[in-house]
């Protein structure tokens, strides 16, 4: 089993809008393709609770809360459960499932974007669980980074906020400059000639 895929399927469903079933159906990957044709509308409701669930799994580890996170993603395990199996048309197509055949799609996405997360956290600790420092972004990400010091879930996002922390210091340098500009001195207008 690929723990980093169903992990990133946490990922993706975190940073998923979902205002519909549209939505939803635009979550799927082609290595979930098939569940966008079984999707039902009643799936939203519940992708969007685990959806929730599991950005507080993100913002308990970014901020040290280990214990919140381990009992969070115990309690979404409890909820949907892993049922391995083994899955596949002919000889050369076998691979694992999470759940039980005809489970539904919520329940097989996210027993593995469940099941996915918890192993990471075994794996590398809640603090691999990061959200985007960029304010206008909110995303969540993995943290793969050699010595865990990633702070921006995209290449855009840092660069966007290191472009932003640039400008705000260049304007805060040209306003002190223009603070601290000399001042005429006192008197300075009765140095006109006297007539």
């Amino acid at each position: 089993m690929n723990f980093d895929a169903y992990a990133r399927t946490g990922v993706d469903l975190v940073n998923a809008r979902l205002d519909d079933l549209d939505d939803l159906r635009a979550l799927f990957t082609e290595d979930h393709s098939w569940m966008s044709d079984e999707v039902v509308e009643r799936d939203v409701a519940i992708f969007r609770r685990a959806q929730k669930r599991l950005r507080d799994v993100f913002e308990y580890g970014t901020s040290g809360r280990d214990a919140q996170a381990v009992t969070e993603l115990n309690a979404l395990l409890e909820a949907f459960p892993v049922q391995p199996r083994i899955s596949g048309h002919d000889s050369s197509d076998w691979h694992m499932h999470v759940t039980s055949r005809g489970a539904s799609v919520s329940a097989e996405y996210l027993a593995g974007a469940a099941w996915g997360l918890s192993v990471w956290l075994c794996e590398y600790g809640s603090a691999r669980f990061g959200v985007c420092a960029d304010e206008r972004c909110g995303n969540v990400y993995l943290d793969t980074s050699s010595n865990c010091c990633r702070r921006f879930c995209s290449e855009r996002c840092a660069t966007r906020s290191h472009v932003a922390a640039h400008r705000a210091r260049k304007r805060a340098a040209v306003g002190e400059q223009v603070t601290v500009a000399p001042q005429p001195t006192a008197g300075a207008d009765s140095l006109s000639p006297v007539s």
